[in-house]
């Protein structure tokens, strides 16, 4: 356990050493300074529990250690998702946030009366039996059931970039579908 009156020393002790270990490591300021900002963050609501078998540098360097680990695992998420939008030839046909840029010309007079009508109904189930497995559960779960990202991403066993793409694609299979049968 540190003692009391050392808790703020080690703070300015250490600030320094910490920024120089995470900015060799990520190679970027910001991130650094954040990284050193949670490492401190933690290392305060946990100083209870540091039994001092190592220095106080050892320990706030291994929550240092964990703090880059997540940011890269983010990274790579970040960029893997990116680079799968970037790469997909039917975003043209969405915003940033994922919504059709241009709806189907039927859906354009009057939404709640073509829904109801059962040729919409039929096709509509038509186009999501035609989507591959994984898009047709996670947009049945999501549009159809109401099921959150989280509890979607549990059922597929997917992370929430993965369920975008998946998202992405249904939509744009439903879209080319519905323009096609409507």
């Amino acid at each position: 356990m540190l003692q009391q009156g050392s808790s703020l020393d080690w703070l300015s002790d250490h600030n320094d050493y910490l920024y120089r270990f995470a900015i060799s490591r990520v190679k970027n300021r910001e991130a650094a300074q954040d990284m050193v900002q949670e490492t401190l963050i933690a290392a305060w609501k946990g100083r209870e529990s540091f039994n001092e078998h190592s220095s106080i540098r050892t320990w706030l360097t291994a929550i240092l250690k964990y703090k880059i680990v997540d940011h890269i695992r983010s990274e790579i998420r970040h960029r893997n998702t990116m680079d799968a939008f970037q790469h997909d030839p039917s975003t043209i046909y969405y915003t940033s946030e994922g919504h059709w840029l241009d709806a189907p010309n039927a859906w354009r007079d009057c939404p709640e009366y073509l829904f109801n009508r059962q040729q919409i109904r039929e096709q509509l189930e038509a186009g999501i039996h035609a989507l591959p497995q994984k898009q047709q559960i996670a947009y049945r779960m999501r549009e159809l059931i109401g099921e959150t990202t989280a509890s979607i991403c549990d059922h597929l066993n997917i992370t929430p970039g993965h369920l975008n793409v998946l998202f992405h694609r249904a939509r744009l299979s439903l879209h080319k579908h519905l323009l096609n049968e409507v």
